[in-house]
């Protein structure tokens, strides 16, 4: 195994998490690939880890905390490690080291850029990015959000303890029509999907739904809402992860469609 930077021949890798297999994955549009884009200026940073025959099994990217979706300062934050682990495509390539290399080339990058420490999220279930994984890699955690950890290795005394950037308010009810609120970072093609078929669940609604979209790449936005990515339909928040289907996103939207034009009527 060895662990490389991304080149320009590994990029379309990288935009579909290295599942080119999934169709999924071409449903979440190109929003990965503008993301990257506009972070390589902002000290995006990727890995790869290949086997013994140069395949790209598994990946991780991290940024400056300051262009995050976290709040700190001289830190690094890691937005996702991941190992190939389907059947499909390339296969399996889990439980063979490469998360564990993975990390440690970033603490190693990180530790050489000067930054003060790593910062990752986790989740307390046994799903993708676990927190108990990230500590029994030595992280600590620094902050808690329902069922999300936020985890660090500081590495020295200068460091000062990151934070979950909190939700400051949520989208409000539509008056005459449904309120459709997305805010998109566009760095997880997952949340990206989510994004892509609530659109075109739109298409049939456009005369019975107002949409709006914020950008939270912008950090004023961010800081302004406190929420990365998300979907509101009337101010109700839709549960992201894992991404709902087309049709179950659009049932929700009929359904306070419906809601909208019976209150009118009963006016």
């Amino acid at each position: 195994m060895k662990i490389v930077d991304i080149s320009p021949e590994h990029e379309n890798k990288y935009y579909c998490c290295l599942e080119e297999w999934s169709d999924e994955m071409k449903e979440a549009g190109d929003h990965k690939q503008r993301w990257y884009e506009r972070m390589k200026d902002k000290g995006v940073r990727v890995k790869l880890a290949q086997d013994e025959n140069d395949v790209i099994g598994g990946m991780i990217q991290y940024i400056p905390i300051e262009h995050s979706i976290f709040a700190g300062e001289n830190l690094y934050a890691v937005l996702c490690i991941w190992v190939h682990g389907y059947k499909e495509g390339i296969g399996n390539f889990q439980k063979k080291g490469m998360g564990i290399a993975l990390l440690k080339a970033a603490e190693e990058d990180c530790r050489e850029l000067g930054t003060n420490g790593l910062v990752a999220w986790g989740l307390m279930i046994p799903a993708f990015m676990r927190a108990s994984w990230f500590k029994r890699k030595g992280y600590k955690v620094a902050d808690r959000s329902g069922i999300m950890r936020l985890l660090w290795k500081p590495f020295n005394e200068h460091a000062v303890r990151p934070r979950f950037i909190k939700r400051e308010k949520k989208p409000p009810k539509g008056k005459d029509k449904v309120n459709i609120t997305m805010f998109r970072n566009g760095w997880c093609p997952a949340m990206n999907l989510v994004y892509e078929r609530t659109l075109r669940a739109l298409k049939e609604f456009e005369e019975k739904v107002d949409l709006v979209q914020y950008d939270t790449v912008d950090r004023e936005v961010l800081s302004e809402w406190g929420i990365t990515d998300g979907l509101y339909i009337d101010g109700k928040e839709i549960r992201m992860g894992p991404p709902p289907s087309y049709n179950k996103i659009r049932k929700k939207i009929e359904r306070r469609a419906r809601h909208k034009k019976s209150n009118f009527i009963k006016q």
